[in-house]
């Protein structure tokens, strides 16, 4: 991912993976709104600006300062997979693996609006959050109706994987509505999209999960073959979690708990920061950021997983016994072998600041480009 633009100045700052959606951030907090509202709208009009890498089908995280004397607080926004999706569903589907496009791969329920109703009611509750959410959206709502100008990446992402995507229903009529794939600098409109922004903001965030839009969905998802129904959309919630942490000397790092990887990075930081290295324009910095990154991953792969089966507490994995030893164990004359094998995923981050100290980190994924399709 590369951060293309941010907006910042004594009020606070935003930045975004597009100028659009750390703009809309910007202008909230210019009308007066906090950290976590600004981000409500980054987060939706990222959604529309950046549709290869995220949208209202992805999934969130919130870590989230409210200021001084507060701790962080995280916000898992991650849906749960479909009450049919099991191999014996997919078995008599006619497949042996999981699909990675199209709707049999749709088996997880989208938990972003869940998460931007979250953080929607922590701003209200403990920020002074005011904004109405016609407000929050409005940029979003904006970008869908009259477009916005392709970007490189877009343009790049949709050519790519065209030949995995065109045949999922909906995605060439939307992506490739004359027949080709989008172009550099031509405008993009989705008004449908519009429209369920516009429903968002005048019945709440709820209506994506219990409403009529949450029928809707549902129903379209059943008729394209997704193991998804209306009962996965209404058991949705999303949960308020304790970040994991490490001190590092007089530093304290947070991060989010599984399902997300967060605990990656803080093993990766723990186990580098015991090596004691002091130059960065050295061997040994960057051998050593190597092997702390692989040691990280291998226990990442080995019991990373959904929170209610691991086999072990995430903290286990940032004690100082375990961080000592990994750290004694870098071989400083011997690269170890690469544990991981690349996947392809990624995803968008963005953060935002105001003047009263509150800061949000903010992750929303649809895992890969354009996701199911």
């Amino acid at each position: 991912m590369i951060i293309e633009r941010g907006i910042s100045g004594f009020g606070g700052a935003v930045t975004a993976p597009h100028h659009l959606a750390a703009r809309a951030g910007g202008r909230v907090l210019s009308d007066g709104g906090n950290a976590i509202e600004a981000m409500i709208a980054a987060a939706a009009c990222i959604a529309v600006v950046y549709p290869h890498m995220n949208g209202l089908g992805g999934d969130n995280v919130w870590l989230i300062h409210s200021g001084r004397g507060s701790q962080p607080v995280g916000f898992d926004a991650c849906g749960a997979a479909a009450g049919l999706a099991d191999a014996q569903w997919y078995r008599a589907s006619g497949y042996e693996h999981m699909p990675s496009r199209g709707p049999k791969a749709a088996s997880t329920v989208a938990g972003a609006v869940s998460g931007w109703g979250k953080a929607y009611e922590w701003s209200s509750r403990h920020c002074g959050g005011k904004l109405p959410l016609t407000r929050l959206f409005e940029d979003a709502i904006y970008y869908a109706k009259a477009g916005f100008s392709v970007t490189d990446t877009l343009a790049r992402n949709a050519r790519l994987k065209r030949s995995e995507l065109e045949s999922v229903e909906g995605y060439s009529n939307l992506f490739m509505p004359s027949g080709s794939t989008l172009r550099p600098g031509e405008r993009f409109c989705q008004p449908q999209l519009a429209l369920t922004l516009e429903r968002l903001a005048a019945r709440g965030f709820d209506d994506f999960y219990t409403g009529e839009l949450a029928h809707d969905i549902a129903e379209d998802l059943e008729r394209m073959g997704s193991p998804l129904r209306g009962t996965d959309l209404n058991r949705h919630q999303s949960i308020q979690v304790d970040p994991l942490q490490l001190s590092l000397g007089e530093t304290v790092l947070f991060n989010m708990p599984p399902p997300t990887q967060g605990i990656s990075s803080l093993m990766l930081l723990g186990i580098f920061s015991r090596l004691r290295v002091e130059y960065a324009d050295r061997f040994e910095y960057i051998h050593g950021l190597l092997e702390s990154t692989k040691k990280a991953f291998m226990y990442r792969d080995r019991y990373l997983t959904d929170p209610e089966h691991m086999t072990i507490h995430p903290r286990q994995l940032l004690s100082d016994a375990f961080l000592d030893r990994n750290a004694a164990s870098v071989n400083w004359d011997q690269a170890a072998p690469w544990p991981a094998k690349p996947d392809g995923g990624d995803t968008v981050w963005l953060g935002s600041a105001d003047s009263q100290g509150r800061v949000v980190s903010f992750i929303q994924s649809l895992y890969w480009e354009f996701g199911s399709g």
